[in-house]
């Protein structure tokens, strides 16, 4: 896998988390080891997980991801193992 640029460090818990469109789909959690983003938990309760390799920025205070919010919803993990 090749590794983003992405300066992991500057992901905060409580950022939006933003698709390539500039829609927020989520908030950050936290951190989950150095290739997993975990999200807040959604209106059902469940924790959602990304992989870091979506990440195209982390400007402006918001995660941006490459890929539209809704294939990210579809294509986001429950469970922080993301390959």
């Amino acid at each position: 896998m090749i590794r983003s640029n992405v300066n992991t460090d500057a992901i905060k818990p409580d950022m939006p988390v933003v698709c390539s469109q500039d829609g927020q789909f989520a908030t950050v959690d936290h951190m989950e080891g150095q290739d997993v983003i975990k999200l807040n938990k959604d209106k059902s309760g469940q924790h959602h997980y990304i992989p870091v390799s979506w990440v195209t920025s982390t400007e402006g205070g918001k995660i941006k991801v490459d890929r539209p919010g809704d294939q990210a919803m579809k294509e986001w993990s429950t469970t922080p193992s993301i390959h």
